[in-house]
């Protein structure tokens, strides 16, 4: 039992004594960092004694290189006023001198004003006493000469008029000549360009179609019993029938491309099918017919989709498609337009002219071609109608309206449209003639030059495109030989009829010949 209380004892006496250690070391702990604060307290107090000691000196050094820049500042400043003080005085003193040196002026001018008024004053007087004398003289010279002064001035103005004629038609030549040189070479590079950055083949249509049988007794029945089946194709289809010697073919013939090409493909249809009669003709017929109109649509779309013209009305599309089975001096018409457009197109484009609106002008130039059958009038009226039917700009009805010179074109695509419809009807091989015309065309141009006074022979060469004319040496001169030459292409112009271009060459041509002996 005492054990016991003994070590509870030593373990309350060693708790006490762990106390007492503890707060001995941290009374220690304490009294060592209080004298390290002082310490460092101090260190920094020394620490900020001696940078404030070094800011005053850094700002007292600052405030004296501020104060030392000021004055010199001030002193620059002060030599710059005393400079301007010194050109300011020297301006007035300028100034001053001027106004002296105006004055003067001033009055010089004044004293020149009056000696021109007296001048002035004098010389009327001299105009007067002028006029006056050459009265008298007139009156004189009208005395003398037994002409009155109107008589002379009629005599006078006749001789001007003549002189003046022909320095107008030397003017008109040498003006001619010079615009010849540039305007020839320039148009001809733009044709040629244009003509060279497109080119379609040519192809020439006839007035009939040959359809191939399979033997010589398909001829039989396609004439039928009593000749009733060619009768029915005939007056459906509008088309001679030519049924001959020629082995396995029959002759389609119609001027209207289009009716043939009906009758074409009905015909090739019956001999396919074998059954001709009048009831089958009727019903192929029937067939055709609307398979042609959508390959006519399919025509239109395709003409338009490759020019790149769009906001075209369906119906107008239908009436441009039938142009491919209309021909011109054989010339497919469609084929034409197109090939028009595109030259107008590329020669716009030359000239920075609207090219989208130069092809559609091109393309629905010939377009009345396409019903000129249908209805009554010119193809330049009916295509002018169609045109404002369908709402067309203006510009494009006036190139159609002017494409053949029965307006005058109003725009630069008007002209460049006409330019571009005889590039394409004129090219060789692009168009066929008949001799009748043919013939009678040359007997014109000839005919309107040997009207001329003074044409002595006339001759109609390369097929009608120039024209050349002789002239007697003895009546006409070089000058007049030019307004000969003006005059019939101006009547040709009025008067003919004609593809492409014509040119008019007058010759004049004097020989002189001595014989030696």
């Amino acid at each position: 039992m005492n054990d016991i209380w003994f070590s509870i004892l030593l373990v309350i006496f060693g708790l006490l004594l762990g106390i007492v250690v503890v707060l001995i070391f941290n009374y220690l702990k304490s009294i060592r960092t209080n004298k390290k604060a002082e310490n460092i307290i101090e260190k920094a107090r020394k620490e900020s004694e001696i940078l404030k000691r070094d800011s005053l000196l850094e700002a007292k050094e600052e405030t004296y290189k501020l104060k030392s820049e000021a004055d010199k500042e001030i002193k620059e400043k002060k030599r710059e006023i005393r400079d301007i003080e010194v050109r300011l005085l020297q301006r007035e003193n300028n100034i001053d001198r001027r106004d002296q040196t105006l004055q003067k002026r001033e009055q010089l001018l004044t004293e020149k004003e009056n000696n021109i008024l007296d001048k002035q004053r004098i010389i009327q007087n001299d105009q007067v006493k002028l006029e006056q004398k050459q009265k008298e003289q007139i009156e004189l010279l009208e005395k003398i000469s037994g002409f009155s002064r109107e008589e002379a001035q009629d005599l006078i103005m006749k001789k001007v008029a003549e002189d003046i004629d022909k320095e107008i038609t030397l003017y008109i030549k040498e003006r001619e000549n010079e615009a010849e040189l540039e305007v020839d070479k320039k148009a001809k590079n733009m044709l040629v360009a244009s003509m060279q950055r497109y080119a379609s083949d040519v192809a020439s249509e006839q007035t009939v179609t040959v359809v191939n049988l399979p033997n010589d007794d398909m001829k039989g029945r396609i004439i039928g019993r009593e000749g009733r089946n060619i009768r029915t194709i005939e007056a459906i289809t509008g088309v001679d029938l030519i049924i001959d010697d020629t082995p396995e073919a029959v002759v389609l013939s119609s001027f209207d491309p289009l009716r043939r090409e009906i009758a074409r493909q009905t015909l090739e249809a019956l001999i396919k099918d074998g059954r001709i009669h009048p009831a089958r003709i009727e019903e192929i017929y029937d067939k055709t017919c609307q398979d042609i109109k959508t390959k006519i649509r399919e025509q239109g779309e395709e003409t338009l989709f490759e020019l790149g013209i769009t906001k075209v009305g369906p119906e107008l599309i239908e009436i441009l498609g039938k142009l491919h089975y209309r021909t011109s001096y054989g010339q497919n018409s469609l084929q034409h337009s197109k090939e028009v457009a595109h030259l107008a197109g590329i020669m716009a484009n030359e000239l920075g002219e609207n090219v989208n609106l130069a092809k559609r002008a091109g393309l629905f130039h010939d377009i009345g071609k396409a019903i000129d059958h249908e209805v009554e009038g010119s193809h330049v009226e009916i295509g002018g109608e169609l045109a404002k039917k369908y709402k067309e700009c203006d510009i494009v009805i006036n190139a159609i309206a002017s494409h053949h010179g029965d307006e005058a074109p109003s725009s630069v695509i008007a002209v460049l449209v006409a330019i571009a419809d005889a590039l394409s009807a004129s090219r060789p091989g692009a168009r066929n003639d008949s001799l009748e015309n043919y013939i009678k065309r040359l007997e014109q141009l000839e005919a309107i030059a040997n009207e001329m006074d003074g044409v002595d022979k006339t001759y109609a060469m390369q097929a009608g495109r120039e024209l050349r004319v002789i002239v007697k040496p003895e009546e006409v001169d070089d000058v007049t030989s030019h307004k000969i030459a003006r005059d019939i292409k101006e009547r040709i112009e009025d008067e003919v009829q004609y593809p492409g271009t014509i040119k008019v060459t007058v010759i004049r041509e004097t020989r002189v010949s001595e014989e030696a002996r």
